[in-house]
């Protein structure tokens, strides 16, 4: 990479600190206790409803958190444009400047007129046929077909452009997918998935049940946001997952080679707290472990800490609650999730040998937590 786009992998590890962030906020709102979501039971005739009494507030510093990570990742496409068109063609006077950006085209007609648009105002190497306009046509939303308008350059611009002007990003809380207990589907693949819409008091979860008859229920709630000017939610993370991963993998090797993705490609991040000497060693050391998958696996290995409590304590009475508790909560996430694996990893075994297998890997769970 070119000395003078060096910048960009700063920029890449200051958006991927602020989606840190946003993961810090997510991880608490999430666990709370008592949960997200409160239900009530209403009688409607002979059966009942599991309707939403109430829904637990975001807090307000995570949309303005989300706001800054994308107008980051915009910042790092605009910037790295702007870097190439200066070395290309030297210092730029004001008015040149202005002309220099990133178009979002949704078809090729679009882009041919914004080539054409102010032309010889434009600086050089802007210019129609030149490999960098080349390079920003590879980028635009038109490639992917009207029938896929969600590119990543089209959503970052959505977003930036409604949380520069009009407001910070919308958020919501939502039901990614739920089941009846005494339904548990087979893996996750089989769980139905539930409607990209914001929860609501008010409204019904589940299927209506008998009055008299229990009928827990088990629910995936996650944080979706609002596309501006449409009515898609999709999952936060997810969404800034994608954007990231586009402005790392192929937007910016794109720009700065000209070239098909990177190899390696681009960190996630790297220490910018400090002054580097060597800033390119420094990037070299970085990581390639993006915020949302650490926040991924965390909320993982949060889960299974209470699930392989349970289950080891079920299964011998000799240790207490308290202590697996204590044990798992010294124990890193990545080795929660090792022993979880364990766990899982002879399911090709026939159902009597397997639960063989899984007593002794709990047993083995519960000698290291008295050890501890």
């Amino acid at each position: 990479m070119p000395d003078r786009h060096l910048g960009a992998a700063a920029a890449l590890a200051h958006a991927d600190e602020i989606i840190g962030q946003i993961s810090d906020v997510l991880f608490d709102y999430q666990t709370v206790p008592d949960g997200l979501i409160g239900l009530k039971s209403v009688v409607d005739g002979d059966v009942v409803r599991a309707v939403v009494e109430s829904v637990k507030p975001i807090p307000r510093k995570l949309p303005l958190l989300v706001a800054d990570a994308l107008v980051v990742l915009r910042n790092a496409v605009e910037h790295t444009l702007f870097t190439e068109v200066e070395f290309r063609d030297g210092r730029l006077s004001n008015a040149l400047a202005r002309q220099v950006e990133m178009p979002a085209a949704k078809s090729r007609e679009d882009f041919d007129n914004w080539v054409a648009a102010k032309g010889r105002k434009r600086p050089d190497s802007l210019h129609a046929g030149s490999d960098l306009v080349d390079r920003i046509d590879r980028l635009q939303p038109f490639h992917m077909g009207e029938d896929h308008p969600l590119h990543p350059l089209a959503r970052l611009v959505l977003h930036t452009n409604h949380a520069k002007h009009r407001e910070p990003a919308v958020t919501a809380v939502r039901i990614a997918a739920s089941y009846a207990d005494d339904s548990r589907p087979q893996s996750i693949d089989d769980v139905e998935k539930g409607p990209e819409v914001p929860l609501l008091v008010g409204d019904v979860i589940g299927d209506p049940t008998p009055v008299g008859e229990l009928a827990p229920i088990t629910m995936f709630p996650n944080i979706g946001i609002n596309r501006p000017l449409t009515d898609d939610w999709p999952e936060l993370l997810t969404e800034l997952r994608e954007i990231f991963d586009w402005v790392r993998c192929e937007a910016l090797p794109v720009l700065i080679t000209g070239g098909d993705a990177a190899e390696p490609d681009l960190p996630c991040r790297y220490e910018i707290s400090l002054g580097h000497t060597d800033e390119r060693a420094a990037i070299i050391e970085g990581s390639d472990v993006s915020a949302v998958t650490r926040h991924s696996r965390r909320l993982v290995a949060a889960n299974l800490r209470i699930d392989l409590a349970e289950l080891i304590t079920q299964i011998d009475r000799i240790i207490g609650p308290e202590q697996v508790t204590r044990w798992f909560d010294h124990l890193s996430d990545d080795a929660v999730i090792e022993w979880s694996d364990l766990l899982a990893a002879r399911a090709h075994l026939d159902p009597a040998t397997r639960e063989r297998y899984i007593r002794r890997t709990l047993l083995k769970m519960r000698d290291a937590a008295l050890e501890f």
